[in-house]
């Protein structure tokens, strides 16, 4: 797959997951849905947070490092992208349930840092 018709499938899908998430908000009542409804709601969130952040994170790095190779650039800003989303969607879950402290923030910080940590340590061997 080239790299513009990532880019083009990428934009699509993460409007797509817009979307989805924006008719979920307009559909879905909170006070009287089950599980599903809030799944449905942290998912699109997720997905859609997800293909934003890869896109921008692409984008800024592409511009910034011109030398680097493209399929790397991509890999790091969808890895980078996928554990920021998780940090937000799990800070909103936290919210949900009274849950959400500095103590847990900071637990939740360091463990998302020691797993890019550990990408990072593997994809640095792999090269």
């Amino acid at each position: 797959m080239t790299l513009k018709k990532y880019l083009i499938l990428m934009a699509v899908m993460t409007a797509l997951c817009w979307l989805a998430w924006v008719y979920i908000i307009f559909t879905v009542n909170p006070e009287i849905t089950n599980w599903i409804g809030f799944n449905l709601f942290y998912i699109s969130l997720f997905l859609s947070m997800v293909g934003t952040a890869a896109i921008v994170g692409f984008v800024i790095r592409f511009i910034a490092l011109k030398q680097a190779l493209a399929w790397r650039l991509v890999k790091e800003a969808f890895r980078q992208s996928f554990l920021f989303s998780l940090l937000i969607v799990i800070s909103f879950i936290l919210l949900s349930y009274d849950l959400f402290t500095w103590l847990n923030l900071g637990f939740l910080v360091i463990g998302l840092s020691v797993l890019e940590f550990f990408m990072l340590s593997l994809t640095s061997r792999n090269i």
